[in-house]
């Protein structure tokens, strides 16, 4: 996902341009932040839990083994399930090292089926898997979420198709709200998928790096971090 550019000529209009479209994309982040500008731009965006002593639904995440190979998955989730105000919201999980195995991602709920509208999802991506951050848009495969219903969704590296116990797996917790909020309000996906939409769009813009950076920061996923961190140096 890391784009390289290089500029051999750039016209006095087209430097104007290209620095207005990155102004833009810095505004429309440091609208979600706090009112007050912090002394760190980096910690702009603040994350709350919605609710004090949520029970943990993030799972799995950190260093592991895959033969001689060590590596980090992680999925782009909170330690208790996070909120978002899409119907069809995008999803994120990270990986640190490019895979040679199958990965499945699934998302389900333990809710009546008649009570979860469209709950699941069932798919296999073949290697290779490039290291980075990965989405996964809900939309794309026809899923909606009702609100006030909690998801479980999961990454799993399929190490041997055929023992299934030996999968690495990392997952989290999603729930849809009806109404409106951002990110110190517990609704990460729509947050953390505002910021990965606008570094898709200006890669080279090392201050939304250092944003989502801060941001994963707080909720502990601190490998994924390091990956937008290393990316701007």
């Amino acid at each position: 996902m890391k784009t390289s550019l290089t500029v051999l000529v750039v016209t006095a209009a087209s430097a104007l341009a290209l620095a207005a479209h990155a102004a833009d994309a810095d505004r429309l982040v440091v609208a979600q932040a706090d009112t007050e500008k912090p002394a760190n731009d980096s910690a702009a965006f603040s994350y709350k839990p919605p609710l004090r002593g949520a029970p943990a639904t993030r799972v799995g995440g950190g260093t592991r083994s895959l033969g001689s190979r060590t590596f980090t998955v992680s999925v782009l989730a909170p330690n208790e399930t996070g909120l978002t105000t899409r119907d069809k919201p995008t999803i994120y999980w990270y990986v640190s090292e490019t895979l040679n195995s199958p990965v499945e991602l699934t998302l389900t709920t333990t809710d009546p089926v008649k009570d979860a509208a469209t709950p699941s999802l069932e798919i296999m991506l073949q290697p290779p898997i490039s290291k980075g951050v990965h989405a996964l848009r809900l939309a794309d495969h026809g899923i909606t979420l009702k609100p006030g219903v909690e998801y479980q969704w999961f990454v799993a590296v399929v190490t041997n198709p055929a023992q299934r116990s030996g999968d690495i797996i990392a997952g989290g917790a999603i729930e849809r709200l009806a109404g409106a909020g951002h990110a110190r309000d517990g609704v990460w996906y729509d947050t953390i998928d505002q910021l990965s939409q606008l570094i898709s769009a200006n890669p080279a813009n090392p201050r939304l790096r250092q944003q989502r950076a801060a941001l994963l920061e707080q909720v502990g996923l601190r490998e994924a971090a390091a990956f937008d961190r290393d990316s701007i140096r």
